[in-house]
């Protein structure tokens, strides 16, 4: 009996199986990159009995399309595109502003702790010389760090191209907010799973529009997002860190 050849990793039909199965490994919900500890908003929104079941998937949809899309998917965006071509000057600005275009310490606090272990954790895992560059940045202190340019950075290392780090990290992001809607009882396994799917063409609108803005149209605008989270961070009580 004879057997076909084995297939190289990635030469499949064309597609990237390595860049995919590195898409996969940041975007799962068990990599300890800290989305795990935050609600990104959402329990601010339980809290003041803002939003219900019903209302999870819109509220997740008008962020996708209206904050994190224009924000942090836009810094991931930039800052893929200038590690690639080894400018890190360009890296820490898109970071520097990214920084600044969260308008609460809550949610920068949270940027910056999730960004600095993912950092740690693709140095080790992934390693390779931009995110030595990257690593070596941050501990100089000579920019933020946050996540989503800590991620671009893993993603050049790992040679996954521009658009799929993008819609992979929008896809993290989705499925994170959703498993706090989860642990809040505003939703149950099966109905999670109907709406991460449900909000595949969000999040692919998100990642294009994404990729094709500029960084000078970098930062989203959601006030009661700005404001709920504000009010979280003073919360007596906390399930989550943001």
């Amino acid at each position: 009996m004879t057997f076909p050849a084995t297939t190289p990793l990635g030469a499949t039909a064309g597609v990237d199986l390595a860049g995919l199965l590195v898409s996969l490994q940041l975007s799962d919900s068990a990599f300890p990159s800290g989305f795990y500890t935050m609600s990104h908003g959402l329990e601010g929104f339980s809290q003041a009995r803002l939003v219900e079941r019903d209302g999870v998937e819109d509220l997740l949809r008008g962020l996708l399309l209206h904050s994190v899309g224009p924000g942090d998917a836009t810094g991931l965006a930039r800052a893929h595109e200038a590690a690639a071509a080894g400018d890190w000057d360009r890296v820490r600005l898109v970071d520097q502003l990214l920084f600044a275009s969260k308008l609460n310490a809550e949610m920068r606090r949270a940027s910056v702790r999730s960004g600095h272990q993912l950092t740690d954790i693709t140095r080790e895992s992934i390693g390779g010389p931009a995110l030595d560059e990257w690593a070596r940045s941050v501990a100089a202190k000579e920019t933020p760090g946050c996540q989503p340019v800590a991620t671009a950075v893993a993603y050049v290392a790992a040679g996954v191209g521009t658009e799929q780090a993008v819609a992979s990290d929008l896809s993290a992001f989705s499925a994170s907010f959703l498993g706090a809607a989860l642990r809040l009882r505003l939703t149950d396994h099966r109905h999670l799973q109907v709406m991460l799917h449900a909000l595949g063409p969000t999040i692919a609108q998100a990642a294009d529009q994404a990729t094709r803005r500029g960084l000078e149209d970098l930062g989203g605008c959601v006030p009661m997002a700005d404001v709920m989270s504000a009010q979280h961070e003073r919360a007596e009580a906390r399930l989550f860190a943001s």
